[in-house]
């Protein structure tokens, strides 16, 4: 009887320990190249809403005005839910820290007039919905990459078209 109860709480323990690896996790992380503050709270096992403010950068051409850009004040919400923790695990691949692939619906707004940049919007804001697909990894180092891609509605005051998303990040896990 003492080897079984044992055994039980030692199985128990690496369950929980196991589990804990394949699920979302609340954190907070400070991004680069385009300075922002970002965090993403664990909603379920494997979605979270991930909430990001700071700046984002637009660039336009076009033969009618040439070159532009600008660096905009923005907020951005996404809903994600990670796909792939368990191929991951499977193939002793980090799923910590929300390592995975996923599929989110993104949120946007950001202001029309630029901190940096001669890119000048007719608008006062501009916004974006739409569904993207993504992939984070966090290394050992708290180091982050994340990646998104998507297709949505941009609008405007005045308009609304549709527009490709592209989002890259790098920064730093700041907590968890």
């Amino acid at each position: 009887m003492k080897y079984l109860f044992s055994w039980v709480c030692l199985f128990l323990l690496n369950f929980n320990s196991f589990s804990q690896e394949l699920t979302t996790n609340s954190q907070l992380s400070l991004n680069l190249l385009a300075p922002s503050v970002e965090y993403e709270l664990a909603v379920s096992p494997n979605s979270s809403v991930d909430m990001n403010l700071g700046v984002g950068f637009a660039y336009h051409k076009s033969t009618y005005s040439g070159e532009a850009y600008g660096f905009f004040p923005g907020f951005e919400a996404q809903y994600r839910y990670y796909y792939n923790f368990n191929k991951r695990a499977d193939k002793g691949l980090k799923t910590s820290e929300n390592s995975a692939n996923y599929i989110a619906g993104v949120a946007s707004v950001t202001g029309g007039e630029p901190i940096i940049g001669d890119l000048k919007y007719v608008s006062d804001y501009g916004g974006f919905v739409g569904p993207s697909w993504g992939l984070q990894r966090v290394y050992n180092s708290g180091f982050k990459l994340n990646l998104n891609l998507g297709v949505g509605v941009g609008f405007n005051e005045r308009q609304s078209y549709f527009t490709p998303l592209f989002g890259f990040q790098l920064g730093w896990l700041v907590a968890q």
